[in-house]
């Protein structure tokens, strides 16, 4: 049996309802999740793809947010 390939991208978004930058979680090359942080309406949200998504692998994905995105938000 083959072992699931997961992937993290960093990926920025400015478009007319969001700007900032978050995560995108890959499980072979099919999006599970996303984690944002938008610094115009100073929140962080968490996006899920799919249906019965691993808690592990959700844990997993915040902590990648917590390493690579600053926590702070862009001040305008």
């Amino acid at each position: 049996m083959e072992k699931n390939k997961d992937r993290t991208e960093i990926a920025s978004d400015v478009s007319g309802n969001r700007d900032g930058i978050g995560v995108e979680i890959f499980r072979n090359n099919e999006l599970l999740i996303e984690i944002f942080r938008d610094d115009t309406k100073l929140t962080r949200t968490v996006t899920l793809w799919k249906q019965d998504i691993p808690v592990e692998l959700i844990e997993e994905s915040i902590q990648d947010f917590k390493q690579n995105i600053p926590w702070d938000f862009i001040k305008y």
